[in-house]
């Protein structure tokens, strides 16, 4: 008898013990086996026990280089009172060779003395010294591998030596992954039109269901349509052992996926109390395990882990490898919703043998979220968030040893900062994290030494000069050190060909030019203002004044795409998208270093980075910098 449940809002416990309840009374981890060659089967888990069919060794051999004996006949023999033997009475062996029945120890051709066709011992051998009995290590019909088990490299080569052709392996379950959406294409192109999406959800699915041990199965993009998604999953379910839809899992026009569900199997879940993903889908169709996933790849990627990973290691008769924890200190205020489970992509860096999570960009369409994430930190429904500075656990994506070998900055950006990062991991395995909060971020993160260090760019009103004051400001009682690290080219960043004919900022005063802004509180934003009050222009005569970008880059992709038509930034960013620049100014982007953070090998490696020709030559090569004073050591506060 099917039940149909839909709960807007289930405790993700009670929906796991739910789902898995179903599972288990449908049948859905029966265990399926088949034959497979030992020659194919890295990896594949044992459905059976495997036995020897032969012993290793399977002859009487020799374990050394020398020769074979009967030990009886060298009875007596000392170094004061050799004995000879004669060519009958021994037999020149190497290592695995044979020794025949005739003889039953070898002496090692260290302990030999040739004369002629005789040998001269030294010493008395005892029986069955330095030779290797019939199934020394494994015997005709021993347990090699029971079931349930992983084969190995070194499995395998047990399995050939043990005369194993075949074995019965756990055949890996198959997860049929439908990706459904009218806006969705494959691939795409650099030039996409307004409102399509790249799928990628699937490819990513695909991609974890073949770390997990599992066969993907992607079926090709599905529109919105009710009847064309009916006919993916008919498609899909004889051929797979689970059933994954990407999309149509909330509650909109096009959503049709648990309708869907409960019309041709058993709608068990839909709603989680889980941000992100709260409109997944579990279900069954024809016994087999049915997960509608959410469209953004943030949510894909949580709900897939905690309903599709256990699930196909339970069908190769496993469970889920432990996930590493980490106990961190929360670098940022956290707030979150007391009526679900939050889960928080983190960024993880070691300062001062103290562990500090950052939380990364939110958003469950965010996916650089995915591929910066160190971590994940859960934090429990009921609670209303961390406050900075709190103790949290975090259930680590990245292995231990490369968050050790991490620093961090966080301050302004720019895309040097990006060069030096890739130098340094190519050269010495370091990475480097970079967080864009801006420069005066980048100051107050330096005085609360979560952070190695800080790109400033920071224009100083009175005296016209960069970040000095600032740091002598707000960091007066640290120790600290600034260098130049660039002197780059700020301007207008405008459409190519400027179809608005844009050339000074007085021309942001046209209501009809739409601005892009910088983030309140960054050297780019500090040095509009500046420019602004010079030019006598209010900054409620832009359109678009409050409308706020973290990266230059970011500023660039607006206005690339049409979003806007200028915004203040750098040179750099404009050439990378391929659009036109108008100068303004030069100014000075350097680094604020905490050397007492650093290791001293670590710092060695940052200043050489800087220093080095890779360096200079990449950043010229994409223009509007300056290298002129490039590593030179502008001031420092030695307390």
């Amino acid at each position: 008898m099917k039940r149909k449940i839909y709960i807007e809002n289930m405790p993700l416990e009670k929906a796991t013990a739910l789902f898995e309840q179903r599972l288990e009374e449908a049948d859905c981890y029966h265990i399926k086996a088949e034959e497979i060659t030992v020659s194919n089967s890295l990896g594949r888990i044992t459905a059976s026990p495997v036995y020897a069919r032969r012993s290793s060794p399977h002859y009487i051999s020799s374990a050394m280089d020398g020769i074979a004996v009967k030990a009886s006949s060298t009875a007596g023999a000392t170094e004061v009172n050799p004995v000879t033997l004669k060519a009958d009475d021994f037999f020149e062996v190497d290592t695995g060779d044979y020794i025949p029945a005739q003889f039953d120890a070898v002496i090692m051709i260290e302990e030999v003395n040739f004369i002629n066709e005789t040998a001269q011992i030294i010493k008395a051998a005892v029986p069955w010294q330095h030779i290797r009995s019939v199934g020394e290590d494994i015997v005709t019909y021993d347990m090699l591998i029971p079931s349930f088990t992983r084969i190995g490299p070194y499995e395998v080569a047990s399995l050939i030596t043990a005369g194993v052709n075949t074995l019965n392996a756990i055949k890996k379950p198959i997860v049929g992954i439908i990706p459904t959406g009218t806006e969705l294409v494959d691939r795409g192109s650099e030039e996409m039109a307004p409102g399509l999406i790249v799928e990628s959800n699937s490819h990513m699915l695909k991609a974890l269901c073949e770390e997990w041990g599992a066969v993907a199965l992607r079926h090709e993009i599905v529109i919105d349509d009710r009847e064309q998604i009916r006919r993916a999953i008919e498609e899909m379910t004889p051929q797979a052992d689970i059933i994954i839809v990407c999309s149509g899992s909330s509650a909109g026009r096009e959503d049709y996926t648990a309708s869907l569900l409960e019309e041709m199997g058993e709608l068990i879940v839909h709603g989680l109390a889980v941000r992100p993903g709260k409109p997944a889908i579990l279900g069954l169709i024809e016994q087999k395990p049915f997960i509608g996933v959410p469209g953004y790849p943030v949510s894909a990627d949580l709900i897939f882990g905690l309903f599709a990973k256990p699930l196909i290691y339970k069908m190769q008769g496993l469970l889920p490898p432990p996930m590493p924890e980490l106990e961190c200190n929360a670098a940022r205020k956290m707030p979150s919703p007391m009526g679900v489970d939050d889960f928080i992509n983190v960024s993880i860096v070691k300062i001062a043998e103290r562990y500090h999570c950052f939380p990364l960009v939110k958003g469950a369409g965010i996916t650089t979220s995915l591929v910066k994430s160190d971590g994940v930190l859960c934090i429990k429904r009921g609670m209303e968030g961390l406050q900075a500075g709190d103790n949290c656990i975090v259930t680590l994506r990245q292995p231990l040893n490369v968050i050790d070998e991490s620093i961090i900055t966080i301050g302004s950006h720019d895309l040097s900062i990006d060069i030096l990062a890739d130098i340094l991991q190519k050269r010495y395995g370091l990475r480097l994290i970079s967080i864009n909060a801006g420069s005066m971020g980048g100051i107050f993160s330096l005085r609360r030494k979560e952070t190695h260090f800080a790109g400033l760019h920071l224009l100083d009103y009175e005296t016209g000069g960069y970040n000095v004051s600032y740091v002598q400001k707000y960091l007066s009682g640290d120790n600290w050190l600034l260098i130049n690290l660039v002197k780059r080219d700020q301007g207008l960043i405008i459409q190519k060909n400027n179809p608005l004919n844009i050339s000074s900022l007085k021309d942001l005063k046209n209501p009809q030019i739409r601005y892009i802004n910088r983030q309140n509180g960054s050297g780019t934003r500090i040095l509009l203002d500046y420019l602004l009050e010079k030019e006598d222009i209010r900054p409620q005569e832009i359109n678009g004044y409050n409308r706020e970008e973290y990266t230059h880059l970011a500023v660039a992709a607006s206005i690339k795409n049409g979003a806007s038509d200028t915004g203040l930034g750098i040179y750099s960013s404009a050439r990378a998208l391929n659009l036109d620049f108008i100068p303004i100014t030069r100014e000075q982007y350097d680094l604020c270093i905490l050397p007492q953070l650093f290791s001293t090998v670590n710092l060695e490696r940052l200043y050489t980075a800087i220093l080095s020709d890779e360096f200079k030559d990449r950043i010229m090569a994409i223009g509007g910098y300056n290298l002129d004073s490039t590593g030179q050591i502008i001031t420092s506060n030695n307390i």
